[in-house]
């Protein structure tokens, strides 16, 4: 290990420190047992929901916000 390089072991489970992961299940819900013939086909499918769902703000936030995070306005420089 060099030196003044630490690791961070991070919990195997921790949605909190990756937001995105908690939109996975409104992608798999509407993906499930659907067959693609190509995977551009599979690529526009989750382009069209992902468009649907930044319409959504609302549930956006719910999702992949969280309390302690700081707001947009305490990281400007």
């Amino acid at each position: 290990m060099p030196k003044g390089l630490f690791l961070e072991f991070l919990p195997p489970y921790s949605p909190e420190l990756q937001p995105a992961e908690r939109l996975w299940p409104l992608l798999d819900q509407a993906l499930i047992n659907r067959v693609f013939e190509t995977i551009e086909a599979l690529e526009e499918a989750i382009f069209q929901l992902c468009r649907q769902l930044i319409k959504q703000p609302q549930i956006l936030r719910r999702l992949t916000q969280f309390h302690w995070w700081p707001s947009l306005t305490t990281c400007i420089v």
